[in-house]
């Protein structure tokens, strides 16, 4: 491990994840660059990065954690970037089997969270639906979508910055990212231990945001893997009406033209978006 390395970690109201977090990774990684993104924060968690000598940028206000993400990637000097959580959940100790594959000829290496990791019932139901789905769309096996923990080379990395969101759900976009530009992507497994302090995510609020995540990854990918299936079902409802209003009133009726039509509607607007998706990735293609 050499310079070459910065350590990006987006914070907000973490000190007490930070003051056991900065000393651990000083002790395994001391040459590393160690970027810490304070979003918002209203606790000590600046003067904690100040007692621990690394470098801190600061929001004025809380943009959220993806915005604290491309803060970091736009200000880390290293020619490869890792990227941890700063409340625990992310253990140093992972931090040089990450960049041991990632020196194997990976362009990104994520730390996947085993079931014991997540963080109650319905986190890992959520999560095994999206590394599912995803695994689906790439080809691949995805074996944790929405991990932060994640080392990556800083030069690909930046290529996808302006597709990120400033929400939670970047882990998802950059993931799908790589897939889609063809980058070698792998997995490690690690064990994320409950995290310190109180999560900032909100069942009511972020779990409408989760439900995004599948949108996003069908529409980051291969929208038509996503809309074909629904315009095939629509297709299939109309000429099951059909049949069925032929055989009992010998009619072709309103309900299966119009099932007809959507399944039509459903299927050009995934070709359509199937050629916008291609143009998003123009530029890390060339």
């Amino acid at each position: 491990m050499t310079a070459k390395i910065s350590i990006v970690i987006p914070a907000k109201n973490e000190a007490h994840g930070l003051q056991s977090l900065l000393p651990a990774i000083g002790a395994i990684c001391p040459e590393a660059e160690v970027v810490v993104i304070d979003d918002g924060s209203h606790d000590e968690t600046v003067a904690i990065c100040r007692q621990n000598n690394v470098r801190v940028i600061s929001h004025p206000h809380s943009l959220g954690n993806g915005a604290a993400v491309k803060t970091g990637a736009r200000a880390a000097q290293g020619a490869i970037m890792l990227f941890m959580d700063a409340d625990g959940q992310h253990q140093p100790q992972d931090i040089p089997r990450l960049l041991e594959k990632l020196n194997a000829g990976y362009d990104m290496v994520v730390g996947a969270r085993g079931n014991g990791s997540q963080a109650g019932m319905h986190r890992s139901l959520a999560n095994g639906f999206y590394n599912r789905l995803a695994t689906w769309m790439v080809g691949h096996k995805v074996a944790d979508l929405t991990s932060g923990f994640r080392a990556v080379r800083a030069e690909k990395f930046r290529k996808f910055l302006y597709l990120l969101p400033n929400g939670f759900s970047y882990p998802t976009t950059i993931t799908m990212g790589f897939f889609r530009a063809g980058y070698p992507v792998a997995y490690v497994p690690i064990h994320a231990p409950k995290r310190i302090g109180k999560s900032h995510l909100r069942i009511a609020r972020d779990g409408v945001r989760f439900l995004l995540i599948i949108f996003r990854v069908g529409t980051l990918y291969s929208p038509l893997k996503i809309f074909f299936p629904i315009s095939l079902l629509f297709m299939l409802l109309g000429l099951g009406n059909y049949l069925h209003s032929f055989l009992t009133i010998h009619r072709f009726t309103n309900m299966s033209a119009l099932l007809f039509i959507a399944s039509i509607l459903i299927f050009l607007i995934g070709l359509v978006s199937e050629q916008i998706t291609s143009l998003n990735y123009r530029d890390s293609e060339r």
